[in-house]
């Protein structure tokens, strides 16, 4: 009976074996030490903290990404927006002479191409949203961009150009002025939602949670200016400047050029509003390149962050698998041996009986 009861304790310790063995190999396969949470007591509380704020600076890294991406389309945007503002601003205005009224038509198409330009540039998208039209990034900012020299504020501002004369220089620089700062429908080439003083004319800058408690805010809306301040020759606003200079040179005509005076001094008004906007966009861009630069360094703090609780959380739920692997060998040796001595100590214990 002796025989019966050393394979009785075996057969345990065979059962334990493979147990342990089925544990290892799982180990083995997935890294983990156990695939269920609940498992890891004592320490599952700690696990959980982890797993928690691993996954908060997750998501707040995600979302740093997404403006980030975000931002990058606008800088290629206001860098080609900074562009035309320089081409007329410091070229084809500063051409501007009344004694040579030969080019003046052919500067005015250009300005109109270019404030076609202008409104697609402010109509820049990215992943579908209009980057450009504050909260309401479903519609466009500039509702009709072809239509820009042709729109009210560009009719009033060809109006006011075309009564040029006479002295009245201070005047009509003050009628453009005017028409690129009215937010009235039918006027503003701008959308219905920014131009409403209870919705895109007070609005927030669009912005992103980076971190417990912090907004950074890094949105621009086509009609008002985010960081930018302007100054001098202005409308408040380096879109408006822009778009009133361009609009400006091309309601031009040789006709202008009968008050040499008026058209000097209103050429100088046009050069110093798109030296407004050149500032202005200069300003803008810069800013949007420093709450870049600031999101780069939340971003990598949070992922640094994020390294390290993984490594902790790794001490917690993983295994060495170079021990498990040991270990696993091992267990296997024991357990091959465990089944011989079964086999043998069985065999014994039959024949024993038998006799």
């Amino acid at each position: 009976m002796a025989g019966i009861t050393l394979l009785g304790r075996l057969d345990a310790d065979t059962a334990m074996l493979r147990l342990r063995l089925q544990t290892l190999t799982r180990q083995l396969a997935t890294g983990l030490r156990t695939e269920a949470p609940g498992d890891l007591a004592p320490q599952l509380p700690q696990a959980l903290q982890l797993r928690a704020e691993a996954a908060r600076r997750d998501t707040y890294g995600t979302a740093i990404g997404e403006a980030l991406s975000r931002t990058q389309v606008m800088q290629q945007a206001l860098s080609r927006l900074a562009e035309i503002a320089r081409e007329f601003g410091e070229g084809a205005a500063v051409k501007l002479d009344p004694a040579d009224p030969q080019t003046i038509s052919l500067t005015a198409e250009r300005a109109r191409q270019a404030m076609i330009e202008v409104g697609h540039l402010l109509n820049t998208q990215y992943a579908g949203e209009y980057l450009f039209g504050g909260s309401d990034f479903g519609n466009p900012p500039v509702p009709d961009p072809e239509g820009l020299p042709s729109s009210g504020f560009a009719s009033q501002i060809a109006a006011a150009v075309g009564s040029l004369g006479g002295g009245n220089a201070a005047a009509v620089a003050a009628a453009t002025r005017a028409a690129a700062q009215d937010d009235s429908a039918g006027v503003t080439p701008f959308s219905a939602f920014l131009s409403d003083p209870a919705t895109g004319l007070v609005e927030p800058r669009r912005s992103v949670l980076a971190e417990d408690g912090t907004l950074v805010p890094y949105g621009i809306l086509a009609n008002r200016n985010a960081a930018a301040r302007s100054s001098g020759e202005t409308t408040g606003s380096w879109a408006r400047d822009l778009l009133r200079g361009l609009a400006s040179m091309a309601a031009l005509t040789p006709a202008q050029t009968a008050s040499p005076g008026d058209f000097s001094q209103f050429a100088a008004t046009i050069r110093d509003g798109l030296k407004s906007a050149i500032a202005g966009l200069a300003d803008e861009a810069g800013a949007l390149g420093l709450t870049e630069a600031r999101l780069e360094g939340m971003r990598s703090r949070h992922e640094a962050v994020q390294t390290t609780l993984q490594a902790q959380l790794a001490d917690i739920q993983e295994v060495d698998m170079a021990e498990v692997l040991s270990r696993l060998q091992a267990t296997q040796t024991a357990l091959e041996a465990s089944y011989a001595a079964i086999g043998r100590i069985g065999a014994l214990s039959l024949t024993q009986f038998l006799l």
